[in-house]
């Protein structure tokens, strides 16, 4: 991990001049899947355990996996407000009202809600631009498929999900002009069975790319037993389907996590609404195939460059929605406000969005 580089990207020095207690700084964190799911969670406590390491014995942290999001995620956070956390992170959109409501009465802690748009004085937002990943996740897919034939299984219809499906639809188009794609919802970030089930549905209805904004490897396992390709989730998921690994678009929190807490530890903390991809390293893409066709690799790479250096932005216009209404202008490009509103399908998905 290349931490080096990543903290200076955010200006932390190693040497930093900041002051602790003799107490360690306390830190939470809440996961809505086990750590063990190799996936969303799984990088989040990647994160948490890198942000231990580098701050050695004057940080100490302790976690919560398979939370709800719901009533069941509001008496967790408070109590780790209440155990005497400093900084508490929440990592899932559902977390976010109850986020807010302990925020209000634990004025004196520091709260951070992973993928919402909700703040307070206490309590900033952050998440990723996963969308960067997902357009070339989309780009391999269109030059990959032979059916023309794409699979997304989709978690929940909230703007991070939809924003990402359009961005793999727009990539792949970008490449294939006669591709389509096939969407089916879970509603559940992590549930290995119905992701099973959803991935052979697909399958059985053509699609020949597998792609998902859910967390298990479970889609990808279904695909390499079925002789498909797929793209991993958030973590490096190549050992689970050695020969249908496409590449995998890797999550990094670690920087993020590193950053804040220094913040909040030298008074420095303001709330904010962070968004880190590429230009950050903390979106990657991890363990790009050796079986891939060399053009394929290319464009890959040219691709990832290409949006990394600011170069192309992928919601940039003329993008017209599959209900035949120009919703971003010709030379426009999607700010972050508004791209955390996106609720309508790009032109060429054949399907609705879930109430």
């Amino acid at each position: 991990m290349k931490f080096k580089t990543l903290l200076l990207s955010f200006s932390l020095l190693a040497g930093s001049s900041a002051s602790y207690a003799d107490d360690p700084f306390k830190v939470g964190f809440v996961y809505v899947g086990p750590v063990g799911d190799h996936g969303w969670s799984y990088e989040h406590d990647r994160g948490r355990i890198e942000m231990e390491k580098y701050f050695g014995g004057k940080v100490k942290t302790e976690f919560v996996e398979n939370v709800p999001e719901g009533a069941d995620a509001e008496r967790v956070i408070t109590q780790l407000a209440r155990s005497g956390n400093d900084l508490i992170f929440t990592t899932s959109f559902g977390f976010m009202n109850p986020t807010l409501k302990v925020a209000k009465r634990f004025p004196k802690t520091t709260f951070e809600h992973a993928t919402g748009y909700k703040r307070a004085k206490n309590m900033g937002t952050y998440l990723l631009r996963t969308y960067e990943g997902r357009y070339v996740s989309g780009v391999a897919a269109g030059m990959l498929t032979k059916t023309n034939t794409l699979g997304y299984i989709a978690s929940f219809p909230i703007p991070e999900v939809i924003r990402d499906i359009n961005a793999v639809y727009m990539g792949a188009k970008s490449v294939n002009p006669d591709v389509q794609m096939k969407i089916v919802w879970v509603n559940t970030w992590y549930d290995p069975g119905k992701e099973t089930d959803a991935a052979n549905a697909l399958m059985d209805q053509g699609v020949d790319i597998m792609l998902q904004h859910t967390d298990s490897q479970a889609p990808l396992i279904a695909a390499e037993k079925r002789g498909i390709r797929g793209v991993g989730q958030a973590s490096d998921m190549s050992k689970a389907a050695p020969n249908a690994h496409i590449f995998s678009v890797r999550d990094d929190w670690a920087p993020y996590y590193i950053k804040t807490a220094q913040a909040v530890m030298d008074g420095t903390y303001k709330p904010s609404d962070f968004w880190g991809g590429f230009k950050e390293d903390m979106l990657t893409l991890a363990s790009i195939n050796d079986n891939l066709p060399a053009d394929v690799k290319t464009k890959i790479d040219s691709t990832y460059k290409a949006i990394r250096s600011g170069e192309f932005h992928p919601f940039t216009g003329p993008i017209t929605s599959n209900e035949g209404k120009l919703v971003v202008k010709d030379g426009y490009t999607l700010n972050d406000t508004e791209l955390s509103q996106v609720n309508w399908y790009v032109e060429g998905i054949n399907d609705t969005i879930p109430k």
